[in-house]
């Protein structure tokens, strides 16, 4: 049998690496004159990191996270307090084993989006599913749904994934719907997913948020229970960064 014939029989049982990738391993396992236990081995390897690295777009193509800042160029010295130890520990994402909450809270252009994508991005390289929002784009969609059914599928886009990010969460109000839907799916998540909200408000500034809304209390009282809170006091960067432009 050829190597043409043996590349074709390997991708017709499944095999999803790429012909260059198996054709560089045969040729190494035949210069090195390897067991055919370790020919196999190799072949195992190779399919189980392209299956990994494929798998990994597609969670990530599906999280939506959009341009992410690196962390390594997050100023850790410009906020005049953040508890740093904090977000590093979230880091280690035993928050989303435990099924925690985390609430990144400050004024606007701090970084709480930033830090939000960052953690996604970690437990995306871990093997968890992401999904990253903003309320106004979750409501948004959830609102479109012409019918009961529809919706309930929708739903699942927000309530099924390890960890949900909601970004913006008290910048612009929303109607009493939009907070019944935002009320529906913390439930949903409440001690069996992570969610990470961030927003500029107090808890007891929520009610602003959604004027009118009866589920504000309950809602609140369920993401806060097991919830990590991260304070973030400081300028905005982008003001910053626009006075040293002017300087």
């Amino acid at each position: 049998m050829s190597d043409a014939d043996v590349l074709a029989a390997l991708h017709a049982l499944g095999l999803r690496a790429g012909r260059d990738a198996l054709q560089a391993w045969l040729a190494h396992a035949t210069q090195s004159r390897l067991a055919p236990v370790q020919v196999v081995e190799g072949l195992i390897d190779v399919e189980r990191r392209v299956r990994a690295a494929t798998n990994l777009a597609r969670r990530t193509r599906t999280a939506a996270l959009g341009t992410i800042p690196a962390l390594d160029g997050f100023d850790w010295n410009h906020p005049r307090r953040i508890d740093r130890p904090l977000y590093e520990t979230l880091l280690g994402l035993d928050f989303v084993r435990a099924g925690e909450n985390v609430l990144l809270r400050g004024p606007s252009g701090v970084g709480k989006t930033t830090l939000a994508q960052n953690l996604g991005v970690r437990a995306l390289t871990q093997g968890r599913h992401v999904r990253f929002t903003t309320l106004a784009g979750c409501v948004a969609d959830l609102l479109k749904q012409e019918s009961s059914p529809a919706l309930e599928r929708r739903l699942r886009r927000y309530t099924t994934p390890d960890l949900l990010v909601v970004d913006e969460i008290g910048f612009l109000p929303c109607e009493h719907r939009a907070a019944d839907l935002l009320f529906t799916i913390i439930s949903r998540r409440h001690e069996k997913r992570s969610t990470v909200i961030t927003t500029n408000l107090s808890y007891k500034e929520w009610s602003s948020v959604f004027p009118g809304a009866a589920c504000v209390v309950a809602l609140v009282d369920r993401f806060a229970q097991h919830c990590h809170v991260l304070d973030i006091d400081a300028d905005s960067w982008r003001q910053k960064a626009s006075r040293a432009r002017r300087k």
